[in-house]
């Protein structure tokens, strides 16, 4: 039996009336009258009879009012998106892919909340080795995280942040000694950041349109290795505005803006749709979003480029 006929049979002997019936339906008493003359050959029963200007319920039909109503209520909440969802019967593991720069600043932060909501959830975070591949579309990959490029058609994203990238290097450096103008920036020894061993990226651009060109003394794979990196040298470095403020000064480092028009780094997260009405993945994504976009100083987040630094 179709569920339709069940919600007419559950309105019938709720109403005791084909009109009321109908009403209740949106629908007409003849199309209502037509369902109950189907429902009576389903059941094998007259279900409600004539009786003077009303109608009443037969034994049988008495029998199945509260069933067919709490069944209807059983499938209300099996087909209602999320029905039934609590994180904390979650057993699952996640995947998150992001530059080492956010996951610095997040998963503690992340972790945390999950286990205090979800204590059976597990999280994998990968760096950027499929980046640009088929990861999200082949289900190896839940969330990517960052600056989203080089998406499948199909993928969904959602916005996060807006960032901006600024020059890091340790508190004696002697850039430190005068104001940091673009020519003295350039003049500087640099650590490029890219995992793909790029040298050049837009600081490069940017500096080639004011006919200035830096040295890229060292290439890492990694912001925090670039960090450690400018915290033993003379060397400068690019990182996140506002991220981590203790863990640079704990390093001994110390920011400053990049003399330069840089464009902005859009910061998002991305999935494949086939998880999008998932409950437990919305949970997570929602979760994940949620540590992102918390207050400086409380977990907040970035993202790495795609290309050098």
């Amino acid at each position: 039996m179709d569920l339709n006929l069940l919600r007419a049979l559950d309105a019938l002997l709720q109403e005791n009336s084909v009109t009321r019936a109908a009403e209740r339906l949106g629908t007409s008493p003849a199309a209502v009258s037509r369902t109950l003359a189907r429902l009576r050959r389903a059941v094998g029963d007259p279900l409600l009879v004539r009786a003077g200007q009303g109608m009443v319920p037969t034994p049988r039909a008495v029998e199945l009012r509260d069933e067919v109503s709490a069944l209807l209520r059983s499938c209300d909440e099996v087909l209602r998106p999320g029905a039934g969802f609590d994180p904390v019967h979650l057993r699952r593991t996640f995947t998150v892919q992001a530059a080492d720069v956010l996951l610095v600043g997040l998963a503690g932060a992340l972790i945390e909340r999950i286990h205090a909501q979800a204590p059976a959830v597990d999280v994998v975070f990968l760096p950027e080795a499929v980046e640009g591949g088929p990861a999200l579309r082949q289900g190896w990959v839940d969330v990517e995280l960052g600056v989203l490029g080089h998406l499948d058609p199909e993928i969904r994203t959602r916005p996060l942040i807006r960032g901006t990238v600024v020059g890091i290097a340790r508190s004696g450096h002697p850039l430190f000694n005068g104001r940091i103008d673009a020519r003295r920036f350039a003049a500087a020894d640099h650590i490029g950041i890219s995992r793909l061993g790029k040298r050049l990226g837009p600081i490069d651009s940017a500096l080639a349109e004011r006919g200035l060109r830096r040295r890229i003394a060292a290439v890492v794979p990694s912001h925090t290795s670039a960090m450690l990196l400018a915290r033993d040298t003379d060397l400068v470095a690019i990182t996140l505005a506002d991220w981590l403020p203790g863990t640079v000064s704990a390093l001994g480092l110390r920011t400053f803006p990049v003399p330069l028009d840089l464009p902005p780094l859009d910061l998002g997260m991305a999935w494949h749709p086939r998880n999008s009405a998932d409950p437990g993945h919305r949970w997570f994504r929602d979760l994940l979003a949620d540590v992102v976009l918390a207050p400086p100083g409380k977990g907040d987040a970035g993202g790495g480029r795609r290309g050098g630094c």
